[in-house]
């Protein structure tokens, strides 16, 4: 089965979130499985920016795609993903992706403002290679498994393109929906531009309030759907989390696989982690002991094994919860002694409250603006408690990580966070399922109680280390998520 995997972001070529993290392992996961006889032949498509070019491996022009609106022609450069060894496509339009600041914003943080010709660009060049008269003819794809609103379009055009002419055969087209508040919606005069027929601007289509709208494209002409957990499929055909596609979600709900990610457990692991000073496995959490002394030292805190040291590393927005622990932070830090380290970067006016929370406690808070992703990698080690208070979270990775750094998180009973964190109490203690700490609803009150809650068993050293063992010994590679991915793939294709 083979299988195009369209994405704007891959680690360890380029990341902003978790959708970088998801690109780079789920391809490798996907090639170990298989269903049937069906083992998965991947290839990533994706921008060939320039930390894309820099960092690809055993590079080569493919072939050359011609006659596209707004650009004309781009190259496409074959490759392989570092360490995984999985072949990338890179779509080389230099105008387009070769310059300075994000994959989707520049050095000021304002959006692009061609992004629906750039990710228009991207959706249309996997559309193409999609279809059997591909440039590609030694490699057409049976799957083309897209990836949140950059990737959108890609279902519309391959609709249209198979419309047009029936007798070409083409691939089943698959989107996950990593984040639905994220949706690409652009004026309607996008929709001629791109060249997209003026029929597809409709309520059955990719109109949405009166704008084309990438993710809703992808919703409506998709062959399937999924999303990065069970609980968050559900969630998204409800008016509070269906940032209004609930109703097209509800239509298309029984088609909805929530599939919760795993992670790189090569990347993330606490026995091996090279930005770690010293390793530890759920046998021997000793080293944990000296890698929370190393980071207090780095960043400035006091050195004190005893305080409990609460880590953050987030997007610094509302979504995330964040407002709420900087309404409660003074009253924990003050009730409990306990220290906080924050890394991430977001909204001006949490970053600036962050940052005058470590001027006021200097030894008992630290907060890093920006990404690092080795500091990242050291605070989910040496701290003793993660907070992760989500308003909404798909499925959300940093919680694992703090699972498997036997870093046991604080989240709320949303999305992926629901379905990955099991609340610690007498009942969950006693069959050894306890893992974390789960807030009921998303507020302050909840997250000052919940996390107070959490410090009271961390001085509990035995009850602490149960709770840190179970959530380190949980099995959260990839395999069973690539094993299902693979089921819904060979599902559309006997279809």
């Amino acid at each position: 089965m083979r299988i195009l995997f369209v994405t704007s972001e891959a680690f360890p070529l380029i990341k902003t979130g978790g959708l970088a993290d998801v690109s780079g392992s789920l391809p490798a996961a996907l090639k170990q499985v298989k269903i049937g006889k069906a083992k998965a032949d991947v290839r990533i498509l994706i921008p060939a920016y320039p930390a894309v070019l820099e960092k690809l491996e055993n590079q080569s022009q493919l072939t050359t795609i011609s006659n596209l609106p707004n650009i004309g022609a781009v190259n496409i450069i074959l490759g392989t993903m570092p360490e995984t060894g999985v072949s990338v496509m890179a779509i080389q339009a230099p105008s387009l992706y070769e310059r300075a600041g994000g994959p989707y914003v520049n050095e000021n943080g304002k959006d692009w403002e061609d992004n629906p010709i750039r990710f228009g660009t991207l959706s249309l060049v996997a559309a193409i290679l999609s279809a059997e008269d591909s440039p590609l003819q030694d490699w057409v794809p049976d799957i083309v498994h897209c990836n949140d609103w950059q990737t959108g379009l890609t279902p519309a055009y391959m609709h249209f393109m198979h419309k047009s002419r029936p007798q070409i055969k083409q691939a089943k087209s698959v989107l996950s929906i990593h984040n639905l508040a994220f949706q690409g919606c652009y004026s309607s005069d996008w929709v001629g531009r791109l060249g997209l027929p003026a029929e597809s601007f409709q309520i059955d289509g990719l109109e949405y309030y009166g704008q084309l709208s990438f993710l809703k494209a992808g919703i409506f002409y998709a062959n399937g759907l999924s999303t990065v957990s069970p609980t968050y499929g559900k969630e998204i055909q409800t008016e509070a989390y269906g940032f209004g596609l609930q109703g097209l979600l509800t239509q298309r709900g029984h088609e909805i696989h929530g599939i919760l990610n795993g992670l790189d457990t090569q990347e993330w692991n606490p026995a091996t982690d090279p930005y770690l000073t010293h390793h530890y496995d759920a046998k021997k959490l000793a080293g944990k002991t000296k890698v929370k002394a190393d980071l207090q030292a780095s960043l400035g805190l006091s050195v004190n094994a005893q305080t409990p040291l609460l880590g953050v590393v987030s997007r610094l927005t509302h979504q995330k919860g964040l407002d709420m622990l900087l309404e409660c932070a003074e009253t924990l830090i003050q009730q409990h002694q306990c220290q906080l380290a924050v890394l991430g970067s977001g909204e001006k006016s949490f970053e600036e409250g962050f940052k005058a929370l470590a001027s006021k406690f200097p030894k008992q808070v630290s907060t890093t603006i920006g990404y690092n992703e080795q500091l990242s990698h050291q605070i989910m080690a040496g701290c003793d408690i993660f907070i992760m208070p989500s308003r909404f979270e798909p499925c959300g990775l940093n919680q694992m990580y703090g699972l498997r750094y036997g870093t046991p998180p604080v989240v709320t009973n949303t999305g992926g966070l629901a379905d990955s964190v099991i609340d610690s109490n007498e009942a969950t203690l006693a069959d050894k399922t306890a893992t974390g700490f789960v807030m009921p609803t998303a507020n302050t009150y909840q997250l000052l109680a919940t996390t107070s809650r959490a410090i009271s068993y961390y001085q509990t050293p035995e009850t602490w280390k149960s709770i840190q063992q179970n959530g380190m010994q949980q099995n959260l590679d990839w395999t069973k998520s690539a094993q299902s991915y693979m089921q819904m793939y060979q599902d559309l294709l006997n279809k």
